[in-house]
């Protein structure tokens, strides 16, 4: 193995940071606290005069960004930004590390990850599972895949920005935990918005439904583990005991919700998908299973089609 790269990064290492909208601005500054000489650069330059004024570097190309550090983290609106700023710039990515912790698929991060090494560059993948404010704070954490060794290079680097936790070797693996987390979260505030229209049509401002309604949301965790004490080992099981929830309880309760947001004239979009969970769990013979049995109609066969299991028992 290459010495220099398992050695740790030296501290104050000089870092570079592309993209600079809220999170590329938090990174900034958190790395700039943390002592490291930050360089950046933003097709909008004037987007940088707070991170400058702060004690930042300000690249007049992106081929000077990259040349200013080993180390380059970028923070885009997706991947084809990734190719637009740095296609033009690829004699410069030889020996450096490109960190991603752009949103997009897994695929096209595995694609990203072949390029970079087509221009002589290391690569790795990075979810950031905070918003803007929270980085650098003890609440946050970030998702890491790609070479471990390369990992380890730049661990005491990246650390500042949020607790790195290290998935594995394959570049989409970063991507996925991030797009699943965010499944969750997105899916959470289109209900929370749903739950909040309910609750309006009953004369309940919002300012009286919302802490409610995040209290709730803040418990489901502990619910979810008070029901299992290794959670998600029934499920790995393909085993769904229905001795606490069972699809068909759930399952009526979808329906009420689908009836009270008909009567309410809201949009059904939301309820009716979850209620179709149900239903097809229903329709196969799992009523008295566990409501993780749904996982049958998200999960599809090689033919496209919803999980058909066979009844259990």
């Amino acid at each position: 193995m290459n010495e220099q790269l398992n050695a740790p990064a030296r501290q104050n290492s000089p870092v570079t940071v592309i993209g600079l909208g809220p999170m590329g601005q938090a990174m900034t500054r958190t790395l700039l606290t943390a002592g490291h000489p930050v360089t950046v650069w933003n097709r909008t330059a004037r987007r940088a005069d707070g991170v400058v004024a702060d004690g930042a570097t300000l690249a007049t190309t992106p081929g000077e960004a990259v040349q200013a550090s080993d180390l380059v983290i970028l923070s885009l609106t997706d991947y084809r930004a990734m190719y637009d700023i740095l296609g033009g710039a690829t004699a410069s990515l030889a020996g450096r590390t490109l960190v991603n912790l752009s949103s997009d698929t897994p695929d096209r991060t595995r694609e990203a990850a072949a390029w970079a090494a087509s221009h002589g560059a290391d690569f790795l993948t990075g979810g950031v599972m905070v918003p803007a404010p929270m980085v650098g704070t003890e609440a946050s954490h970030v998702y890491y895949s790609g070479r471990e060794e390369l990992m380890e290079r730049h661990r005491a680097t990246l650390a500042p920005l949020g607790r790195p936790r290290y998935l594995g070797v394959d570049p989409g693996l970063a991507q996925m935990m991030y797009q699943a987390q965010l499944a969750v979260f997105l899916t959470t505030l289109s209900a929370l918005m749903h739950a909040t229209a309910m609750l309006g049509a009953a004369g309940l401002k919002a300012a009286e439904a919302l802490p409610e309604l995040a209290s709730f949301t803040d418990s489901i965790g502990d619910i979810l583990r008070a029901g299992e004490a290794n959670l998600g080992a029934a499920l790995d099981a393909g085993e769904h005991p229905g001795d606490l929830s069972t699809v068909t309880m759930m399952g009526a309760t979808s329906d009420h919700i689908v009836e009270t947001s008909t009567a309410l004239g809201l949009d059904l979009a939301l309820p009716l998908a979850v209620q179709a969970h149900y239903r097809h769990a229903i329709e196969h013979g799992h009523g008295g299973d566990n409501w993780t049995r749904i996982i049958d109609s998200i999960r599809k066969d090689s033919n496209g089609r919803a999980s058909a299991e066979q009844p259990s028992g």
